[in-house]
């Protein structure tokens, strides 16, 4: 069984989508998609550099955009034919997408509105994130709590990611949780998933309203606790709400492996949840779409693992 999952905020790079936009057509569905909501995604996928895409409100739609792309020079959903769909953090919206709840210009004016709500929060304080590697989760989440941060991503494999103001990331730095290896930094310009985001879920609310969710064609995994969510309305409300509250990757990836995954396709800019479904999931096919040059083995990882 296959899962089509795509990655959140932090996994874009400078000049990613390049590739892609020599793909038949892309230019051209990539400047509608530019035009639906106001930003060049084209000049920020190819031309832009590391601090321009780091911006929240242009990282966000970024990303979305690059997955949908990617995934399409695959083939329709249908042809792809996963058995689960997920994404984690922004990737959600990916995933919505992917599993008909959202078609792409919903799923992009959505994350638009997300980008900037989110960015306009970050800006009240100042705050980030860093991913622990290694350590007990149970005493890396007491130590981050002790210190005032929030555990907003529990992404399994080892790894944790703190979210908090800069003085108690610094803090961490000085003082990691016992068996933490390491404490990086993240691309990210707030503290996504935690209370410095309430502000956001409010905008977002509302541009949800202004939706009509398709049920889920797909199977869709939720970050919010693992669970597979069966109406589109619930997507939506969870979409919303997720803004605020923690990443649960660990529990989507239990739940991939209870419905039976034996292979896992990861959307452009694919990476990081192959890197942690290699280390959680032994046994399972991982494949990222890094660049067109990847479709090839994932056409053949999706011929050996779908009906």
């Amino acid at each position: 069984m296959l899962v089509l999952v795509a990655p959140g905020q932090g996994a874009q790079t400078p000049g990613f989508l390049t590739p892609w936009l020599e793909l038949p057509g892309a230019t051209d569905r990539v400047a509608a998609w530019s035009d639906a909501i106001g930003l060049d995604l084209a000049h920020y996928g190819t031309q832009a550099d590391a601090d321009a895409i780091r911006d929240t409100a242009v990282a966000q739609p970024l990303l979305v955009a690059a997955g949908l792309l990617s995934a399409s020079a695959l083939g329709d959903i249908a042809d792809i034919a996963p058995g689960a769909v997920a994404g984690h953090s922004v990737g959600e919206i990916t995933a919505a997408a992917f599993a008909g709840v959202l078609d792409d210009t919903a799923a992009l004016t959505l994350v638009r509105t997300r980008g900037l709500a989110m960015a306009e929060a970050a800006a009240i304080t100042e705050t980030g994130m860093s991913a622990l590697l290694g350590g007990d989760p149970e005493v890396s989440v007491a130590h981050l709590e002790k210190l005032g941060l929030t555990p907003a991503n529990i992404n399994g494999a080892g790894q944790i990611v703190a979210a908090g103001t800069l003085e108690q990331l610094t803090a961490l730095n000085e003082d990691k949780p016992e068996g933490v290896r390491k404490v990086v930094a993240l691309k990210v310009a707030g503290a996504f998933h935690t209370h410095h985001m309430a502000p956001a879920v409010e905008t977002l609310a509302g541009a949800a309203k202004e939706l009509t969710p398709a049920d889920p064609a797909v199977t869709y995994v939720s970050n919010k606790d693992g669970q597979t969510v069966a109406t589109g309305s619930e997507v939506l409300e969870r979409l919303v709400g997720q803004v605020a509250n923690p990443v649960r990757w660990d529990l989507c990836m239990e739940t991939f492996k209870e419905l039976g995954v034996t292979a896992l396709i990861e959307v452009c800019p694919g990476g990081t949840l192959t890197g942690l479904a290699k280390r959680a999931l032994p046994g399972v096919k991982t494949l990222a779409l890094k660049t067109p040059d990847d479709l090839d083995a994932a056409r053949e990882v999706i011929a050996e693992h779908t009906a």
